[in-house]
């Protein structure tokens, strides 16, 4: 290590010693928490296409012809990242159609808690999740990725988004079943996005069409109803004010 980069402190040991009237210890130093943000956000897993997303860059807010709601949506979740160990529900779900900025706002809320909280976080696709656990337990894959479902598990923060973008088998419905029911159970932060509808949320899920009735694929069709009973056990739900793709929309405003 230079000489510049060594603590004055700890003279880089990472402890430091306290005298105490009749006995002296050690303690950690603070400057482990330098960098730390940085760091955390580099272990993140967060995508290119979101590694800038922000609050204050969640442009469609300002875009009063297409969702007035959003502003409020956008804070909502603000408030829900700057008073993240103080939340009555550890975990949030964002559910609403493509392109209506869930994700955005997901990863927006995971980067405001890394930057306050010094909580390490974890962006998870759904589906890129479980093909990690899959294959994490499947001896013929020589996969390396044997650790996906215990941080799944363990991470102080876990963001899945696209939850229920996966076909439906037994194993995947008890797999989310049992991450959700774990991170309840221990209250540790999920924040989820979705594209499932769900009735209780305010979603439409019978929709009457020119050949009869259309019955819409719920998240609890997706998930299971055990899973999707937990997740709104521990969530702040909250449904996106428009289904249509803004940034399609956007790109047809004048």
């Amino acid at each position: 290590m230079a000489a510049d980069t060594v603590c004055p402190k700890c003279g880089g040991t990472g402890f430091i010693i306290v005298e105490g009237a009749h006995v002296s210890g050690a303690k950690r130093c603070d400057c482990r928490f330098h960098g730390r943000a940085e760091r955390l956000l580099e272990r993140a897993q967060i995508p290119p296409l979101y590694g800038e997303a922000s609050f204050d860059n969640f442009n469609a807010v300002y875009d009063k012809s297409i969702a007035p709601g959003l502003k409020q949506i956008l804070n909502n979740v603000r408030t829900y990242a700057e008073q993240f160990h103080t939340n009555t529900l550890p975990g949030l779900l964002l559910i609403g159609g493509h392109g209506t900025g869930k994700t955005h706002l997901a990863v927006a809320a995971m980067r405001r808690i890394i930057e306050l909280w010094n909580d390490e976080c974890l962006f998870w696709g759904y589906q890129n999740l479980l093909d990690s656990i899959r294959s994490g337990y499947d001896p013929a894959s020589n996969s390396t990725d044997k650790e996906a479902y215990r941080a799944a598990l363990e991470v102080d923060v876990l963001l899945l988004d696209d939850l229920g973008a996966h076909r439906v088998t037994d194993w995947v419905e008890d797999t989310i079943t049992s991450i959700i029911t774990y991170r309840c159970n221990n209250k540790k932060a999920l924040i989820a996005t979705t594209n499932l509808p769900d009735a209780d949320a305010g979603s439409v899920i019978i929709q009457r069409t020119p050949m009869g009735v259309d019955y819409r694929k719920t998240l609890a069709d997706h998930i299971g109803l055990r899973a999707r009973s937990r997740l709104f056990e521990m969530c702040k739900v909250l449904k996106m004010p428009i289904d249509a793709d803004y940034r399609i929309r956007r790109q047809r405003i004048p």
